[in-house]
């Protein structure tokens, strides 16, 4: 795993445990969704409205998939995309209320039962690989 920056790491250590961990294997899952797919490349790891972002700079074949965690909301963190996107729409079309979607905004995701990886991989796939699936769709190719 790449290791987490130090202003990075300061906001994860600031989330409960439960919250922590969760959002650790989610970060873990964005990193292995970017290094099993060669066009979208090595990732840019920083913060974004005080929250671990994460972005395609070099490639810039996607959008930024944002981490969060809110007091008012302690049994679930979030996975925040783009509302300029269609990611949640797709991800909605694709999982047919498996996942708990906010608007056009974010995915909840329970903090501390079984994580649906396989899922939720696709879901980082929409995000990290949108501007070439746009393209894509845009010349009929998808």
């Amino acid at each position: 795993m790449s290791s987490v920056p130090k202003d990075v790491q300061e906001v994860f250590s600031s989330y409960p445990d439960h919250a922590r961990q969760r959002l650790l294997e989610i970060r873990q899952l964005i990193f292995n969704c970017a290094s099993a797919d060669e066009t979208i490349g090595e990732l840019t790891e920083t913060l974004k409205w005080g929250e671990p972002a994460y972005l395609t700079e070099k490639t810039g074949s996607g959008s930024t998939i944002r981490l969060g965690f809110k007091d008012n909301q302690p049994d679930t963190v979030a996975i925040y995309f783009n509302c300029q996107t269609t990611i949640i729409k797709q991800i909605q079309q694709r999982f047919d209320g498996l996942f708990d979607c906010v608007n056009n905004r974010a995915v909840l995701i329970p903090a501390k039962d079984s994580l649906p990886e396989k899922e939720l991989s696709e879901c980082i796939n929409f995000s990290l690989k949108y501007h070439i699936n746009k393209k894509a769709r845009s010349a009929g190719l998808l």
